[in-house]
């Protein structure tokens, strides 16, 4: 793999371009509303077959809530996925139909929505995540394996955290983080934060790479090989430097895809994707 070029400096839309997924793919705008009609095809499917429990709630606010999808028989374990859109966008609904590469590989499969910015900060959507993971490991035994995309990618990554108060950490068996940003602190500098509202302090305490990682952490990063370069440069970040700190960690990139189309491979049960999430 060729490591990815990237300039620092300049003013600030430059720093905001390097985040702009939705102005560097064509027809980005298209994305949310195929995947919105997939993923609610998926959930009639899966209901009508008895294998869909919607809306379960994990906390008391009004979207603390995720999907559960059940496999054939009794589950392997438990496969998450945590949607991105900077912290400010999308919930569960739109992603549903991701759940079928984990399923056929015998996993249940939870989709999570959380409190999205600027009524949360980014801090208490950790701590969202974190109160979810633990409601929905009392649901299905076995291992746990996480995977969450962009700044679900970041929320996934903070489980293996070792600040963050996780009752079922131990059962962390692996973590896909899928164009995951792993250091908050350049979006300090973006436009996006008028939303986000991150101050340095937040922004150091929330990223990943400031963080020791749980023993026996094993962390897959995944990006687009046609990504932005600050994702490409955000993928390899935090895998290398958990290596040093005794984690076992891949990066890598999928050719061919972007920002958005790199994520959809879980939705194949035979993509490279979906076997890292599953530890196939």
């Amino acid at each position: 793999m060729q490591a990815p070029t990237w300039t620092t400096g300049g003013p600030l839309g430059d720093i905001d371009r390097a985040y702009d997924n939705v102005g560097a793919i064509p027809g980005a705008k298209a994305y949310p509303a195929r995947w919105s009609e997939a993923a609610s095809a998926f959930r009639e499917r899966l209901a009508a077959r008895g294998r869909a429990r919607l809306g379960l709630p994990y906390g008391a606010g009004p979207r603390h809530a995720y999907d559960l999808f059940l496999p054939e028989g009794a589950p392997a374990g438990l496969a998450v996925f945590v949607h991105g859109g900077y912290w400010k966008a999308f919930d569960r609904s739109v992603w549903s139909h991701l759940a079928a590469g984990a399923l056929a590989h015998g996993f249940a499969v939870a989709v999570p929505s959380y409190t999205l910015c600027p009524e949360a900060r980014i801090a208490a959507i950790t701590a969202e995540i974190a109160a979810f993971l633990d409601r929905a490991s009392a649901e299905v035994a076995g291992p746990i394996h996480l995977s969450g995309h962009s700044a679900g990618g970041h929320l996934v990554t903070r489980m293996l955290c070792t600040d963050v108060a996780l009752a079922c950490a131990g059962r962390i068996a692996r973590v896909v983080s899928i164009s995951g940003v792993h250091d908050l602190r350049p979006l300090l500098a973006t436009q996006m934060n008028q939303v986000l509202h991150l101050d340095a302090d937040e922004a150091r305490a929330e990223s990943p790479i400031l963080h020791a990682p749980r023993p026996g952490a094993r962390l897959v990063a995944v990006a687009g090989g046609d990504e932005l370069p600050e994702f490409r440069r955000q993928n390899l970040l935090l895998p290398t430097i958990w290596h040093g700190l005794g984690a076992e960690t891949e990066a890598y990139e999928i050719a061919g895809t972007h920002h958005f189309s790199v994520v959809e491979g879980l939705g194949d049960p035979g993509s490279a994707l979906t076997r890292a999430l599953a530890g196939r």
